[in-house]
């Protein structure tokens, strides 16, 4: 008899909210199915995931883990991606190739908010999930108003598939609503077979037709079934529920306890029997049909000691070690458990691999041994925006080209990161989605490649401008042995209109000052406006040459640049020097329950609301519009995530510069010149 062909992988995908118990659950997983003996706990941290030494440190997640292994012959390979928001890109990455994804919640009404940013992703790249109310081993609430919560904050339409046994204050098993079985826990093992229990008859029946009604909203025939009150098999139940899920039209909803292993195997059959095929998979992604091998990459790893390692899945076709796929020859084929990588010859399509030493490629390319990616192939969502930043500098400034190597890799292994220069305060700063996420990136830093930084503030920056006119005179003369410096100037200092910028303006006539001098007098000038009588670039500022004196022999380039310079020190301060801040046009996204805390907040940070709307695409969240001043941005996110369980944000840009007088303005004044004395 010819051998039995061979099963593609399938990529389930753990997510959600921090403290959901997303890593109890893939240690539950992996023991139930046998890949590992016993469970882990975080606590001890002997866990497959959040291996690294940061989420130990920290005990939660801050990059995905990947860990392969069997049910029933069926190969699987689970991601478990970091709950908390400021790690929100590896999750993204994760779920782009994914089959389903396993949502993981707590049975928590009132944090059915915190899993809205993630069902909407899903949503959006119509990626199959299902809900898995982990914990209810210490729940109380009614699982139909936590279901009533949880609907709000989702598009698709939730499908109850289980009713909880109650055992006065616990849970002691549940009844499946297709099959109307009755099954009793027991710890780290498959769940007794019993009678549907009479406290529980009434409820299991009540929530069983709500089932059977939400999905006759997408089958004709099961409507008629029901209108005609004749019963679906269960066959043509579990059929329906496999398409609807498949096609991300409905959410099934299981519940369980992955520190007891509650619910986990439940969990596991709904997975097999459900879950759609990598080719369904790669057509969502744009892949279609036959061709030649498909991988995408969605995340790349800088080991210490290994070098770089793409991880991608493959959509298509198969791959080997020391294949050549767009232009880059793969050294080093693996699959991965946790942080160990377990070498492999060859891959099939479903696979999870890791390609070593990948150097010119990216997260989020797509590979193939021609080089060129499939013709309707969808793009890659693009990065999260920073909303926090640090300014960072090695302790040893002989390390500075050290460090560049080191954060260009960062911003390789996480594209959510950014780092900029900034011109004016000359700090590099060090952009993310959040403090533990910027000092988690410090600590990598640290431990990978042995540089130690440190980080602060970043520096606001102010300018400054005049509001009124002078005139002054410029005088530099010096002799000494052999050529003196001469050069002499008239210049004429006034305000311009705000975002005006500089503007220098020749007016000698009769030679007074020779033409090939007067380059150096605008460079002496440009050059004092770096730092104005108030410590800060000068802006909006007009300078007019009209008049003075050279000599034929002593006059220089360089004399008439310090001469310049001296006209503007001199006649600056008399002109009324203002401070400036920058005034930048926010948008915060928040729900609408939260609407009126933010205006509070924007107002309290010396904001002025522009106006609100709904927040195009978002069901219940709005958009609330404003301008601020750029110092009172830096820890917004942080005021921002505290209102909203976690789930608000904001974008900004630079709008306009506005005075600023009177203590504040005295203090930013006195602090830029106690740093510039130190």
């Amino acid at each position: 008899m010819a051998d039995k062909k061979p099963k593609s992988p399938r990529t389930a995908v753990l997510v959600g909210p921090y403290l959901s118990g997303k890593t109890t659950l893939l240690e539950a997983l992996l023991a139930a199915t046998g890949a590992i003996p016993s469970k882990g706990t975080i606590k001890a941290g002997n866990t497959v995931g959040d291996s690294a030494p940061e989420s130990r440190q920290r005990k939660m997640s801050v990059e995905i883990n990947v860990a392969h292994t069997k049910y029933l012959d069926d190969p699987w390979i689970f991601i478990d991606c970091p709950g908390s928001i400021e790690f929100a890109q590896e999750a993204h990455n994760a779920l782009m190739v994914a089959d389903v994804a396993v949502v993981v919640c707590e049975p928590v009404p009132d944090k059915a908010l915190t899993i809205a940013p993630i069902l909407k992703f899903l949503d959006d790249h119509a990626i199959p999930h299902m809900l898995f109310v982990n914990k209810m081993d210490i729940s109380a609430v009614r699982v139909r108003d936590l279901l009533q919560s949880l609907q709000a904050v989702s598009e698709r339409p939730l499908i109850l598939r289980q009713v909880p046994i109650r055992d006065g204050d616990s849970i002691s098993g549940y009844v499946d609503l297709v099959s109307e079985r009755a099954y009793k826990y027991r710890p780290s093992q498959a769940s007794d077979l019993i009678q549907v229990p009479d406290s529980a008859l009434a409820r299991e029946k009540e929530a069983r037709t709500e089932m059977l009604e939400a999905l006759a909203d997408f089958d004709d025939k099961l409507l008629e079934q029901l209108l005609e009150d004749t019963q679906p098999s269960t066959r043509e139940i579990y059929g329906q529920i496999t398409r609807d899920l498949q096609g991300d039209l409905i959410v099934p909803v299981l519940l369980g306890a992955a520190e007891h292993d509650h619910g986990v195997r439940r969990l596991l059959k709904a997975l097999r029997h459900e879950t759609p095929e990598v080719a369904a998979s790669a057509t969502r992604r744009g892949v279609e049909g036959a061709g030649e091998a498909v991988l995408q990459v969605f995340k790349t790893v800088h080991a210490a000691h290994t070098g770089k390692l793409s991880l991608a899945r493959i959509l298509r076709g198969s791959a080997k070690d020391g294949a050549t796929l767009s232009g880059a020859r793969v050294s080093g084929f693996s699959h991965l458990m946790g942080a160990t990588p377990i070498k492999q010859g060859e891959a099939m399509a479903g696979d999870v691999v890791g390609l070593g030493r990948m150097e010119p490629i990216k997260t989020g390319d797509v590979l193939t041994p021609s080089g060129t990616g499939p013709a309707g192939l969808k793009p890659w969502p693009a990065a999260l925006t920073p909303v926090y930043s640090l300014a960072i500098k090695a302790e040893n400034r002989n390390d500075e080209v050290k460090l560049s190597g080191a954060l260009a890799r960062m911003v390789e292994e996480d594209p959510s990161l950014a780092v900029e220069h900034n011109p004016d305060t000359h700090e590099m700063v060090l952009l993310g989605q959040g403090e533990i996420h910027l000092l988690v990136t410090i600590e990598r830093i640290r431990s990978k490649y042995n540089l130690k930084l440190t980080s602060s503030k970043p520096r606001v920056p102010y300018k400054e401008t005049i509001k009124k006119s002078t005139q002054q005179h410029g005088r530099h003369k010096r002799q000494s042995g052999g050529h003196g410096q001469f050069g002499d100037i008239h210049v004429e200092i006034k305000p311009l209109a705000r975002g005006k910028g500089f503007e220098f303006i020749d007016k000698i006539v009769g030679g007074a000052v020779p033409r090939n001098f007067i380059p150096s007098v605008e460079e002496g000038i440009v050059d004092y406006l770096k730092r104005g009588p108030l410590g800060f670039t000068v802006v909006d500022v007009s300078v007019k040459l009209y008049d003075g004196s050279y000599h034929a022999v002593d006059s220089s380039d360089m004399a008439f640049k310090t001469a310049a310079r001296i006209a503007m020190s001199e006649g600056m301060p008399k002109c009324e020097p203002v401070l400036l801040e920058p005034i930048c046009h926010v948008t915060i996204a928040v729900p609408n329950e939260h609407t009126s805390k933010v205006q509070r907040v924007i107002t309290g940070r010396r904001g002025h609301i522009l106006g609100y709307d709904a927040k195009p695409g978002w069901k219940g969240w709005d958009e609330v519009q404003a301008n601020m001043p750029q110092s009172d941005l830096h820890d917004l996110i942080i005021e921002l995530r505290s209102i909203t369980l976690g789930v608000g944000s904001y974008s900004w840009k630079f709008d306009h510069l506005a005075e600023l007088t009177g203590r504040l303005a005295d203090k930013v004044i006195g602090d830029q010149q106690q740093a510039a004395a130190s």
